[in-house]
């Protein structure tokens, strides 16, 4: 009898993000214990969200490198119309589309379990507001600016968020005008606006 092998232990839910303001505000979510996966800590989406004051309303929303979608949610629920979601790791794409579920929000957001640089290798639509919070130390950014640029998936007025390792592993294009900027230890998150 051959001996059997010990059977990998799906993901669980050990963690949860929570929605800090608008519709949904309060609201808990759970969130899968994944290599990588960090999503932003209340006190910096509270901060970005302070930046974009009215930016979320009747937004298109691009949130790449999704994760747990804590900033694409939370855009939602700040009134956002649309956001498409754009993360590689299964597990973490199928917990997102539950979550979205939970919200009842699966009419307008769209999940797409693939790398970044594929879902931006097809002609987009201008979003109005792009998040970029990809897994450091892997130079993924400097790519998916340019992509972004290239494939016209951001246009005049449109906000990019970056949240990133410091020092800062990429260079804005000239027409990204920074608007705010904070440092937190050693992350840099940045809100440009497109002009």
């Amino acid at each position: 009898m051959r001996p059997t092998r010990p059977q990998k232990k799906p993901s669980k839910a050990t963690g949860q993000i929570r929605i800090i303001g608008g519709r949904w505000r309060g609201r808990k979510l759970p969130v899968l214990d994944l290599e990588g996966l960090r999503p932003t800590t209340d006190r910096l989406k509270e901060t970005l969200f302070n930046w974009l004051q009215f930016g979320c309303a009747d937004a298109r929303v691009l949130d790449a490198f999704a994760g747990a979608g804590s900033l694409g949610i939370e855009a939602l629920s700040r009134g956002a119309t649309q956001a498409v979601f754009v993360e590689r790791s299964a597990p973490a794409a199928a917990q997102l589309k539950e979550n979205l579920r939970r919200l009842e929000a699966e009419s307008f957001t769209e999940v797409n379990c693939t790398e970044t640089r594929t879902y931006l290798n097809t002609p987009q639509t201008p979003f109005d507001l792009v998040f970029l919070d990809p897994p450091f130390h892997q130079k993924l950014l400097p790519n998916t600016i340019a992509q972004l640029v290239s494939m016209e998936a951001v246009s005049r007025s449109s906000w990019v968020y970056i949240e990133s390792e410091h020092p800062l592993p990429y260079e804005a294009p000239a027409n990204w005008h920074l608007h705010r900027e904070k440092l937190a230890g050693q992350v840099c998150c940045r809100l440009y606006q497109v002009y």
